[in-house]
């Protein structure tokens, strides 16, 4: 394996200025320090030797073959949105920026697609969607991250429910491997079966494989209406039963979110964001999209009846715009006040059955206990993916923190394992989960990791030490 990596020096500074520009290319303490780390700098804060935006795919291929020749690491970098460690520079190298790449290459409204670049916004995407009269689903929580990013981590969101991860919305990928060379995974077909499905290998991949430059989206008609409802109920299992019972009705929901009373408490004491309804211990928030008003009522009015059969203690619609956006702007500041709350965080965001969700809260909210560490479960009911939030209070010393959280996670990854689940759900391994996944997949499914990283990229420059890791001796 090629350890250690080369160490950067003015020569390598000037042949990436004169492949790029000089104004665009900054090195040592000239790069600012907010691009050594994503949105964890708890899962790494490594500083680049050199950090370039680039312009377009040529670049890239440039910068790329450079780079493998000289046996120089590569770390791509978005938005910077990430939670899981994935966009920083553990060995040093380059740090490559394609924010400035946030073009439309072209809205194809015969194939309902969208061709983009990789550093053009999310919400900048589904709003040339809206423009056109369609729709791009995928909702993950941060609206400002980039496309690629979302792609590169396959993100989830809450209207995964219905319409399905990022994965199911990537026609095609254009991208540049690790030597320098373009290729392309796909094509804007809706049927393939050529070859090994390289494309959706590459979705999820955390920057690992290859390095995207164009990615075509599918894109769907509008749905022309659209409701919230909000159903609380007096304890956590009545709430999560009713998941099943809600997916097994005529229409399927769009998302189904559920929060605890605590959680709730916690957003309108730090953030002031007041959720309309005051009762019940626990509350489903279930969100219907559809083609007609008809259609939306008689969605609603299943799940409604559902509800009061299963227990709810009652059923409020969220009628107007901006009631809805109400109820969903308590659940999408979750995050933001428990960060209110506590002086730290630790999370992991496995995902269980449906039918395990409760249990898991149950048993996660024990083992936080047992171990001194005030654990916060919430997140998507209708796709099992929970966000388990560990909240770290001022009088709680370093070697507390680390201890608790670190046996923490072993146990609740172990329940999640135990529950027939995964790892994670939707943040990804990057570099913060590294030491967790060999265990949970086993000896053979790690060694099959660790060859397809090999046959993309043998000389493990781009992004090394995320996802998985080599022994120098190997």
């Amino acid at each position: 394996m090629p350890f250690p990596y080369k160490k950067m020096t003015e020569e390598d500074f000037a042949a990436i200025r004169a492949v790029t520009a000089p104004e665009r290319v900054w090195v040592g303490e000239d790069i600012a320090p907010e691009y050594y780390h994503d949105e964890m700098p708890e899962y790494g804060v490594f500083p680049p030797e050199l950090y370039v935006e680039v312009l377009d795919k040529e670049e890239i291929c440039a910068i790329m073959k450079y780079a493998y020749e000289q046996n120089i690491p590569v770390v791509v970098r978005g938005a910077g949105t990430g939670l899981a460690g994935g966009a920083n520079c553990k060995y040093g190298g380059i740090l490559l920026s394609v924010m400035k790449m946030n073009k439309i290459v072209c809205l194809d409204k015969a194939n309902m697609t969208i061709t983009v670049q990789p550093g053009m916004l999310l919400t900048d995407v589904a709003a040339a969607a809206a423009a056109e009269g369609l729709f791009y689903p995928p909702d993950p929580g941060e609206r400002t991250a980039s496309i690629g990013g979302n792609v590169i981590t396959n993100a989830g969101g809450m209207r995964a429910v219905r319409y399905g991860l990022t994965r199911d919305f990537v026609r095609c990928i254009e991208a540049v491997l690790p030597d320098g060379s373009l290729v392309q995974f796909s094509s804007n077909v809706v049927k393939n079966t050529t070859g090994y499905d390289i494309k959706d290998l590459v979705i999820g991949s955390e920057g690992t494989l290859c390095i995207l430059t164009e990615v075509t989206l599918k894109l769907l008609p509008a749905p022309k209406f659209s409701r919230t409802m909000v159903m609380p109920f007096n304890s956590l299992a009545e709430c999560i039963d009713m998941v099943p019972r809600l997916l097994q009705m005529s229409a399927v929901p769009t998302a189904i979110e559920f929060l605890e009373r605590e959680l709730i408490d916690i957003v309108e004491r730090n953030l002031r964001k007041m959720l309309p309804v005051k009762e019940g211990e626990a509350v489903l928030i279930v969100m219907y999209d559809a083609g007609s008003e008809q259609e939306l009522l008689s969605a609603c009015n299943e799940a409604a009846e559902g509800a009061l059969e299963a227990g709810a203690i009652d059923v409020y619609i969220a009628d107007t715009p901006e009631r809805a956006a109400s109820v969903w702007s308590v659940r999408g500041a979750i995050l933001e006040g428990m960060k209110a709350e506590s002086v730290a965080q630790e999370e992991c965001d496995v995902v269980v059955p449906r039918s395990r969700i409760a249990d898991y809260v149950r048993l996660a909210k024990a083992i936080g206990q047992k171990h001194g560490i005030r654990v916060e479960p919430c997140g998507h009911a209708g796709d099992g993916n929970i966000h388990t939030e560990m909240l770290r209070g001022p009088e709680m010393s370093d070697e507390a923190w680390h201890t608790g959280t670190q046996a923490c996670l072993k146990e609740l990854y172990a329940v999640s394992k135990e529950f027939g689940g995964q790892l994670s759900g939707e943040h990804g391994i990057g570099n913060g989960r590294l030491e967790y996944l060999k265990p949970f997949v086993g000896e053979r499914m790690y060694k099959l990791y660790q060859s397809i990283k090999l046959a993309f990229d043998e000389k493990l420059i781009l992004n090394p030490g995320k996802i998985i890791v080599f022994d120098e001796k190997e």
